[in-house]
């Protein structure tokens, strides 16, 4: 007899429900997290779909990680502690080889980013994963894209274009080394949310963003958010040795500017202030409107779903 949907809820996810602000997590209505006095709600929601953010034969495992990796670099993106997060799971089938390989990486990624599940809902349809995390921020500090300034640094976390890169390899576009191919891949599918910068960053950043959708859309977006422009140094942008090996420099550019999928944080500090380890300087703030990239603006700024 397949099972049921309360069925799978209690064998795949009810164990991932522990944290220490979890007051009740999955089996009721609601679950209840228990805010610090005077701590802020901070919510985000992230949606994945089958062949659109992920490929179909994509490991289940990495499809879970990849998903919860991506909602919490918006806690990173805003400074905020992790709480909880609830999943909302639409499945083709019960398959449970599936959902037991899913249900790891699910496991993986709580434990990784503080985030237990507290809550969700699972229904038939074609493969699509929605994931809302919960965090707290401290009063009257967050991160947000308004507030850069002129005289500004820009800088991001890590390097860029990895993600990109590795879907080029995970599509057949791209054919580097076997040692370059699993590090690329597993950059687009075992992302990084800088939740421990994000929270560092807190006291000192004027403005701050996640890269999804690319660093020249992302940057854009604290550029019309702060009133301001972004000057971006395309020669300055930290790329990791898989991807300086690519024999086109132009194209490892190209998908550090515009590739997505990153999910480092960018964002501006005040000239006296010195950025935390592992940052890198990539531009500036200045007066007037948009990004400037010299000798990129003919790239597409960005993914966009419609």
């Amino acid at each position: 007899m397949p099972a049921d949907e309360f069925s799978l809820i209690a064998r795949y996810f009810s164990a991932l429900g522990a944290g220490p602000a979890v007051e009740l997590g999955v089996g009721d209505d609601c679950a209840i997290l228990a805010l610090q006095a005077g701590e802020r709600l901070a919510t985000s929601v992230d949606t994945v779909v089958e062949d659109v953010h992920f490929p179909a034969d994509s490991l289940p495992e990495d499809v879970a990680y990849r998903a919860v990796a991506a909602a919490a670099s918006d806690l990173a993106a805003m400074g905020a502690r992790p709480l909880g997060m609830t999943l909302a799971l639409t499945l083709p089938a019960a398959d449970e080889l599936w959902l037991h390989s899913f249900s790891q990486g699910l496991a993986a990624a709580a434990s990784a980013f503080s985030l237990p599940l507290v809550g969700g809902d699972t229904t038939r349809g074609p493969l699509t994963i929605t994931v809302q995390v919960l965090g707290a921020l401290p009063p009257g500090l967050a991160l947000t894209r308004g507030g850069a300034q002129p005289g500004d640094g820009l800088y991001v976390s890590g390097t860029l274009g990895d993600a990109a890169a590795g879907l080029a390899v995970l599509q057949g576009r791209y054919r580097p080394g076997l040692d370059a191919a699993e590090y690329l891949e597993q950059r687009f599918f075992r992302p990084t949310p800088r939740l421990a910068l994000g929270a560092t960053l807190l006291n000192t950043a004027t403005a701050a963003i996640d890269l999804s959708d690319g660093l020249l859309a992302d940057a854009g977006h604290i550029a019309a958010a702060s009133g301001v422009q972004l000057h971006i140094d395309a020669q300055a942008l930290p790329l990791s040795s898989a991807l300086q090996a690519h024999p086109d420099r132009a194209q490892a550019l190209a998908w550090a500017l515009a590739g997505g999928d990153d999910y480092e944080l960018c964002f501006c500090l005040p000239a006296a202030v010195q950025p935390p380890a592992g940052c890198s300087r990539i531009g500036q703030v200045t007066a007037g409107e948009g990004v400037v990239c010299p000798g990129f603006e003919p790239l597409a700024p960005g993914y966009n779903h419609f």
